[in-house]
């Protein structure tokens, strides 16, 4: 299980390369057991949620509980801005969330400068919740060294295989520096299928290029290529295998209607 890593250490059980499937934060509770049961039949090993003003990830993350005790289970990220390592904690406890089977991703929101905050922060938390797996969302090199100097896990996005990669080995040149094993890294990987999987996922990321051109330029990426889609499962295992390579492990990112059908049909696409 993922649950197998903490502090960088990674064992000879852990699923690495096994995917896990993200989610939008705000599923209605009944929809969000039932997704977590059938990801747990499907062989995920982790379910994560992001984090939104209006839909708490962490809240997310109790409804997956409910459904899977046995998943792991990250939220990604909790900007702390907006989350205290404080406040944090005291939710994982008001949901009884279970910190060895928590992977709390954060990142530094609006905060300026972002380095010495989320250094702080990776500090207080694993005062406050010792058994928890923290993670740092990052996208650029600096961040990235950093979270392979203290984190558990470093969370990519938006990143084509090649660029996931790269963004490993800054990674590792952050925990080699700090004399450590290596943290896990792993990548949200937009994922659409069925019809209208190609516009779908062309859609979502223009929305991100408009808040991040400058990421997007340095990958060189044609707009719409970064994620999978296809009509049917066989394409979307095949355009996953290369990012299943680049990094330790691969969260496909659902892109589909709220509806748990359409979900599901993601998750069947992208299940190990």
């Amino acid at each position: 299980m993922l649950s197998a890593l903490k502090n960088g250490a990674m064992t000879s059980s852990t699923a690495v390369g096994v995917p896990g499937l993200g989610i939008d934060a705000g599923l209605p509770a009944p929809v969000a057991r039932e997704l977590a049961m059938r990801c747990a039949d499907l062989g995920y090993r982790s379910l994560w949620s992001n984090d939104e003003p209006e839909a708490p990830g962490l809240e997310t993350l109790s409804h997956f509980a409910a459904g899977a005790p046995q998943l792991d289970l990250g939220v990604g990220v909790l900007p702390l801005d907006q989350h205290p390592p404080a406040q944090i904690a005291a939710e994982v406890e008001r949901l009884e969330l279970d910190p060895a089977k928590l992977w709390i991703g954060i990142g530094s929101g609006r905060l300026r400068p972002q380095l010495a905050p989320v250094r702080e922060a990776v500090a207080e938390l694993r005062e406050l919740l010792p058994a928890a797996h923290i993670v740092i969302g990052a996208m650029r090199p600096q961040m990235c060294r950093l979270g392979g100097e203290l984190a558990d896990g470093v969370l990519l996005n938006w990143m084509l295989p090649a660029y996931a990669a790269k963004a490993r080995g800054w990674v590792h040149g952050g925990a080699v520096a700090a004399g450590r094993a290596s943290p896990i890294t792993a990548l949200y990987i937009r994922v659409a299928v069925g019809a209208g999987a190609a516009q779908r996922l062309h859609d979502e990321e223009g929305r991100y290029r408009r808040l991040t051109a400058a990421h997007f330029a340095a990958m060189n990426a044609r707009p719409g290529t970064v994620g999978v889609s296809g009509s049917a499962r066989q394409d979307v295992v095949e355009a996953l295998a290369p990012y299943r390579s680049a990094v330790d492990l691969p969260i496909a990112r659902v892109l589909a209607a709220d509806d748990l059908a359409s979900i599901l049909a993601v998750a069947d696409a992208a299940a190990p």
